[in-house]
């Protein structure tokens, strides 16, 4: 790297309702890709992570394609870019998601507070269903399955968002995290 300038993630909301970047995004990166390394806004692995309005995903082949573009523009200048993956686990609205799949967290929590949605403007956060012991490793498996997307996109690298109350906080907090099992207590 040409410096030591690292490129916080901050959440730009500019994707279209299905997760996919827009190519105002890529203008966006390639003008700060004199930064050493970018993370980017929030991307959620799949479809079950998204909860905010206009935020990306690594899923589907239209969202790699559309994420390929981002990553062209900032190498043609020079800039390395990490894909900063964020599963909102029980932090989100129906409204935001391109899913029908409920909100899904460690226990049936619901967060307090409310997000914007673009139909129907400010919403209490959804409430989500606890996952079943049998699901965490498909969860897990997204993460990974979202890590090969990102790499086929032309990602030098990709970071979890852990903290914030977003999904894997969710596990290692007490009063989100109420399970029993081997992912509790």
């Amino acid at each position: 790297t040409k410096n030591r300038i690292v490129m916080a993630p901050m959440t730009r909301c500019r994707s279209d309702a299905q997760g996919v970047p827009t190519d105002i995004v890529a203008e966006y990166y390639a003008q700060r890709a004199s930064a050493g390394l970018i993370l980017t806004e929030g991307t959620a692995p799949s479809a079950v992570g998204l909860g905010y309005a206009r935020t990306p995903a690594m899923e589907s082949a239209v969202q790699v394609a559309a994420w390929k573009k981002v990553t062209d523009a900032v190498h043609a200048k020079g800039g390395r870019m990490f894909c900063q993956f964020m599963h909102v686990g029980r932090i989100g609205h129906s409204a935001n998601r391109y899913t029908k799949e409920q909100l899904v967290a460690p226990s049936a929590v619901r967060a307090a507070g409310q997000m914007w949605t673009d139909s129907m403007q400010m919403q209490d956060n959804d409430m989500p269903r606890a996952l079943d012991i049998k699901e965490i490793p498909g969860v897990i498996e997204e993460y990974a399955k979202a890590t090969t997307n990102a790499l086929a996109a032309g990602f030098d690298g990709v970071e979890l968002h852990s903290a914030s109350g977003y999904l894997p906080m969710q596990f290692l907090s007490t009063n989100t995290n109420l399970r029993t099992d081997a992912y509790g207590g």
